[in-house]
C-alpha cells in the first residue's frame, strides 16, 4: 500500500516500499531507495510506467499534486513482479538534465565519476556549446552542487561538467594531485568526444578547495581554458597547514600530502607541487578571476592574502604592477581597509553585488576583495566568462 508522507512540495511525497527504485533525490544529490512521484489516482505500476512515458506530461497535466518544479525524470522502468518496479531516474530541473558518466583515468586506469548537467534541447541540433568545469570544494565531492552556476549556466544554453577529481582532500590520491588534475582533464576530453562542445568556449571555476584546485590547473594547464574564476581558494598549502595544523584541515593535509612541512624532502615536494603558486607564472596569458571576501580567515578558513599572493605571481609573470607588502598587511587585519585606494579600487560591480575593497588588473586577468566571506558569487563568475566567450574567435 502507497503512504504519502507529510514533506515539504519539492520533497517525495509517495514511498514505495521496493528496494529496487533507485531515484536521484534532489536534496544534497542523494540516492535514494523507494521514493517516486505517482499520481496518487492511479495503481502502483500503471503510475511509473506512465511516468516513465512523459515525465513533464504527467507532472504538469496529469498530477494533482503541486510542485513548483519537476525533480527527477524515469528514463526507464523494468515491471520486475506484480507490483515491484526497478526504475533508472535522473534529476532535472525546468530546463536542465542531470546525468553520472564515469571516465577511465588516463594515468592509473581507475573509474573516475563525474556529472553533467545538460542544457535543454541539448540532443535536438548541431549548436556546439560552452562548457564549464564546476569544481567541488575541500571537503566535498562529485555529489557537491552548485546550483545558482548551473542555473545561470543553463540559462545560456552551457554544458556544466562537476567532476570528483578523487573526491575529499584527504588521502594522497586528492588535494591537487597528478591523478587528482588528471580526472578533470580525461573528464573534459570525454565530453569533447560525446558532446557537441564548443572547444574555443571552455571555462573553469571553484569556490574553496575548487578554487585551490582552479588555480592548479590554471597555472598547469593553462591553454585547456578560455577563462577561470577562483573564489576564496589556497594558493599555498605549506601556510594553510601553518595556519590549520591543530584542526582538521591540517591533518587532512598530512594525510595528503604524507606528513607536515619539514618531515622530509619529499613530503615538502608534495605541499610545494600541490600549491598553486608554484605553477602559476605559467597563466600569465589567460584571462583568470581571482576572487575573496574581505572576512575570509576571520569569520572563515582561507585568509585573503592566498588569493593576493596568487594574483601577485601571475602579475609579475606578466609585468603588472603588484600588490604591496604594505596593502596585503592592511587588508587582512580584521575590518581591514587600504590606507590609500588606488583608481581600480574605486568601482562598482553589478554582478558581484558587494561593496569592493580592493580590484586589481593585469592586461587579462583581475583579482577582487569584496564584502563578505568565504564564499564564491555564481553571477560574478558568469560575468567573467560572458566577458570573454566572444574573445575565443
Amino acid at each position: 500500500m502507497l503512504r504519502i508522507p507529510k514533506s515539504k512540495p519539492t520533497r517525495p511525497i509517495f514511498l514505495y516500499p521496493i528496494n529496487a527504485i533507485r531515484l536521484f533525490q534532489s536534496d544534497d544529490s542523494a540516492i535514494r531507495c523507494g521514493y517516486v512521484f505517482p499520481n496518487r489516482s492511479w495503481t502502483v505500476p500503471h503510475a511509473c510506467n506512465r511516468l516513465n512515458s512523459d515525465f513533464r506530461m504527467t507532472h504538469h497535466v496529469s498530477n494533482p499534486i503541486l510542485m513548483p518544479k519537476p525533480s527527477f525524470a524515469v528514463v526507464r522502468s523494468v515491471l520486475v513482479g506484480c507490483f515491484a518496479l526497478a526504475v533508472l531516474a535522473v534529476e532535472v530541473g525546468i530546463a536542465a538534465e542531470r546525468v553520472r558518466i564515469s571516465v577511465d583515468s588516463s594515468i592509473d586506469g581507475s573509474s573516475q565519476p563525474s556529472y553533467l548537467v545538460l542544457p535543454d534541447n541539448h540532443g535536438d541540433d548541431t549548436t556546439k556549446r560552452p562548457l564549464l568545469v564546476s569544481l567541488h570544494s575541500w571537503s566535498g565531492d562529485l555529489e557537491q552542487r552548485n546550483r545558482p552556476l548551473e542555473e545561470l549556466a543553463n540559462q545560456r544554453g552551457w554544458i556544466v561538467l562537476c567532476p570528483n577529481f578523487r573526491g575529499r582532500n584527504d588521502h594522497p590520491e586528492a588535494c591537487g594531485s597528478e591523478l587528482a588534475q588528471q580526472d578533470v582533464l580525461d573528464a573534459v576530453e570525454w565530453i569533447r568526444a560525446h558532446h557537441r562542445v564548443d572547444e574555443r568556449r571552455i571555462f573553469l571555476t571553484g569556490n574553496s578547495g575548487g578554487g585551490h584546485m582552479t588555480l592548479l590547473l590554471a597555472g598547469r594547464y593553462p591553454d585547456v581554458w578560455t577563462a577561470a574564476s577562483a573564489w576564496v581558494g589556497i594558493s599555498d598549502l605549506a601556510s594553510w597547514h601553518a595556519l590549520h595544523a591543530d584542526g582538521n584541515y591540517g591533518a587532512m593535509l598530512r594525510k595528503s600530502c604524507g606528513g607536515r612541512p619539514g618531515d622530509s624532502d619529499e613530503v615538502d615536494r608534495q605541499y610545494r607541487e600541490r600549491s598553486p603558486l608554484t605553477h602559476l607564472a605559467a597563466a600569465a596569458a589567460l584571462p583568470l578571476d581571482i576572487a575573496a571576501g574581505i572576512h575570509d580567515g576571520h569569520a572563515g578558513s582561507v585568509p585573503i592574502r592566498h588569493s593576493l599572493d596568487a594574483f601577485n605571481v601571475v602579475a609579475r609573470a606578466a609585468g603588472a604592477k603588484l600588490i604591496t607588502e604594505a596593502e596585503i598587511e592592511q587588508l587582512s587585519q580584521p575590518g581591514g581597509r587600504l590606507e590609500r585606494k588606488r583608481a581600480s579600487d574605486r568601482v562598482d560591480d553589478p554582478a558581484v553585488g558587494r561593496a569592493i575593497h580592493l580590484r586589481r588588473h593585469t592586461p587579462v586577468a583581475r583579482v577582487t576583495i569584496f564584502e563578505g566571506g568565504h564564499e564564491g558569487i555564481a553571477t560574478a563568475a558568469i560575468d567573467w566568462f560572458d566577458r570573454h566567450a566572444g574573445k575565443a574567435d
